[in-house]
Order: C-alpha cells, then structure tokens, then sequence
C-alpha cells in the first residue's frame, strides 16, 4: 500500500497515535492527502536528522496535549470534579456506591449521610449523572450557608415588593431544577417551619413563591445529605419525622476516609493529575515519603482535606516529584479541640497546638523557625538560606546569641 494508505489505515486501529509519514515524494498534492487522512507530518527524504527529531519532540508532546484536554474535558463533564468515576474499591465505599448506580434510574427520593468532606455533593452529582434527568440542570444549595430568613426565597423565589430588597420577581430552585436534580445539602439545619413548607412541596409536588398565592407545579428529583443523625434529630424534636421518612426513601451512608484506606492513595493521585492539569504544574508523582505521610495521615477532614493538601503540594512543588517537603509548612494540625497550651516542634510535620487562645503571629513564626532547624539537623546557617531569611533574623527569632561577632556587629 501507500503511505497515505498505510497513515489511514494506522489512524483507523490507533485514532490517538500521531503519525509522521516520510516519503521519497515533493507533491504538495500528496501532502495534503497524507495530512487529511491523519498523518501529524510530512518529511521528504533524504532525511534531515534534526527536523526528523524535531518532528518526534513535537508529536510527543501533541499527544500530552492531547492526554490532557481529554483529562480536562472529562473534569467539566462531571461537573468540577477530579474524574467522571468516583475513587474507590474499599468494600464499604464500594457497596455505597452500588447502591447509587442501582437506584440512580428510579424516581424515589434520595437521603445522602456522611461526615463532612467525605464526598455527599460527589454522590449526587454521580446519581444525577446515571440518571433519566442527567440532561437536565443539577443544582445545589447548603441549607446551613444561607441565612434562614433569605433561604426560602432562594428555594421557591419571589415576587417583586413581597419584602424589602425585592426589586424583581425571581425563581427560585426547585424551579431551576426543573427536569433535573436539586440537592439539599446539610437539610438537618433548616428551620422547623421550612422544613413543614418543604414537607408540603414534596407531596404536592408544588410551591408558592414568596408573595404570591399562585400554586406552581414542579418536576425535579430530591437529593438530601446531611452529616448530622436525623433520628436522633427527630427524637429531640429537632427534625420532622414525616419529612424525615419523606427523604429518607433510600438511604445512602458515606465511609469515612479512615474507614476505607485503600482508597487514600488512589484519590490522592487523582487529585495530583486534577490539579496539575488546571494550574500547568510539572507535578506528576509522589515521593516515597509523600506517599508515606499521605497514607499515616489521620484526614479527620476526610476527602475535603486530602484535596486542599494535595493541591497545595502541587501549587508548590517546581518539580515532576511532589515530596513530603511540599506538605511540611502546611500541615499545621491546629486543633480548636486540643486543650494544651503548648507549642512544639516535631521531627516529621510543623504543627502549633493551642487551648482557647490563638497564639500570635510571633509566636507561630518563632516555632516555625524551630522547626526547620530541626529538619536540618541543627546547621543554623543552612537554614536561613533555605527558608530567606539572613542568620540575624533566624538568632533573634530563636531568641539566642549568634556565635559569629560580625552577625552581632550588624
């Protein structure tokens, strides 16, 4: 065959392979079918060895463009997250996660639990994917980020005048949602008489925006998530139980990360390829030591947590490895819960714990300094260059003499 057959050919069994065709023919005409049926470029021999080189650098690197937007794309598509699938093969995520795929196509109400930063906004974002309504919009709200005499207007719009500010009619949620998904996040901290209005919208599947009587029917699917433990809500009177029972039709529990640490590791390095994609970074692996500081890790924030570190890591690091450096300074641990008023170095991880009274500015950057003379091992001198500051400035912060008498002349 040709070598225009041959490049079409190759494009039809690898659509992604970049193909240089090099060929004993100058037709321009020929050229131009080679580049129509795939090929990335055309060389005429006698080969020119720089121009080959150059032709291969530069179809390497269009095929890492190519990686990427295809990454990128998918990142859209699923609506900001890291991946169109959820990480995880812990069986107890796993089992959650079946749960969503069977019940994703049904019309029945779903009630998401979990601590925070385990993930809820994910899971419905995945069921309204896997959904009958995945053309229409999936639209989100915290109930307990919206101040409650401003959360029923944003849930079932407005009339224009029907309260001060209210310059124009405005639609509310329920009403964006139409066709698709709307998702109550945190629905254990709406108010008792919300909660009877959202009680009415989903058996009468209509709401009454704020200033008029007209009824507006709806059609969206209930997604509700909560970390808190509505039966122990309802009992204390906190919560309605006919409303609980409502949006509780199919419960759906998230593990926490500690409860499913196979998957730290996984999701660690999907958040690594997320945002080094978005902010252009070198940033493709871990150190060994990265990986053995994001496995020992506690992640009380869960999910939430593992992915403002390790974007971070990735904003910080000028290199293709992240190390377990690039989360030192911002594994500051700070407790609000710890009740010792104390303030120590640590030969594995920067941290500052304190009781009921924040420590100075001061005194965080003092016991920062120690820190890093710690790290290296003692050398004083080093340790000023590495963090920039001059050998002045480090003695006086850690508040002792400076052996050298020119540092004291200064």
């Amino acid at each position: 065959m040709s070598g225009v057959e041959l490049t079409q050919n190759l494009k039809k069994i690898f659509p992604d392979l970049p193909v240089t065709l090099i060929t004993t023919s100058q037709s321009a005409e020929m050229a131009v079918q080679a580049i129509q049926k795939g090929a990335y470029d055309f060389i005429v021999k006698p080969i020119h060895f720089p121009q080959l080189q150059i032709s291969v650098e530069r179809a390497l690197h269009f095929k890492n463009l190519n990686k990427d937007l295809s990454q990128l794309r998918e990142i859209v598509r699923s609506g900001g997250q890291s991946h169109g699938q959820i990480v995880g093969r812990s069986p107890k995520f796993v089992a959650a996660l079946d749960v969503a795929k069977r019940v994703a196509r049904s019309t029945a109400n779903i009630f998401i639990t979990g601590e925070c930063g385990t993930g809820k906004e994910v899971f419905a974002r995945f069921i309204h994917r896997e959904s009958k309504r995945a053309v229409g919009p999936f639209v989100a709200i915290n109930c307990s980020a919206i101040p409650e005499n401003l959360l029923e207007s944003e849930l079932f719009g407005h009339a224009k005048g029907s309260f001060t500010g209210a310059q124009e009619k405005r639609i509310g949620l329920f009403e964006e949602a139409e066709d698709g998904t709307l998702f109550l996040d945190e629905i254990g901290d709406l108010s008792l008489p919300l909660q009877a209005k959202l009680l009415r919208v989903l058996q009468e599947k209509k709401i009454k925006r704020v200033g008029e009587n007209q009824q507006r029917a709806i059609n969206c699917r209930i997604i509700s998530a909560t970390h808190k433990d509505l039966a122990t809500e309802v009992r204390e009177a906190r919560f309605r139980e006919d409303l609980y029972f409502r949006l509780n039709v199919i419960p759906i529990a998230i593990p926490a990360l500690r409860d499913r640490a196979e998957d730290i590791l996984p999701l660690a390095e999907a958040f690594l390829r997320k945002f080094s994609l978005e902010n252009g970074s070198l940033a493709k692996t871990f150190s060994k030591e990265a990986i053995k500081f994001i496995l020992e890790n506690s992640w009380r924030g869960n999910v939430r947590e593992l992915e403002n570190y390790v974007e971070r890591a990735v904003v910080l690091s000028e290199q293709a490895e992240i190390s377990q450096d690039h989360f030192l300074p911002l594994a500051s641990g700070l407790s609000a819960e710890s009740q010792v008023d104390s303030f120590e170095p640590n030969d594995h991880t920067f941290y500052v714990r304190f009781g009921n009274q924040l420590p100075t500015l001061d005194e965080v950057i003092h016991k920062y300094i120690e820190f890093a003379v710690l790290k290296k091992g003692g050398a004083r001198d080093k340790t000023a260059k590495e963090i920039g500051i001059d050998r002045k400035t480090l003695y006086k912060r850690l508040r002792v003499d400076d052996p050298n008498p020119e540092t004291k002349m200064n």
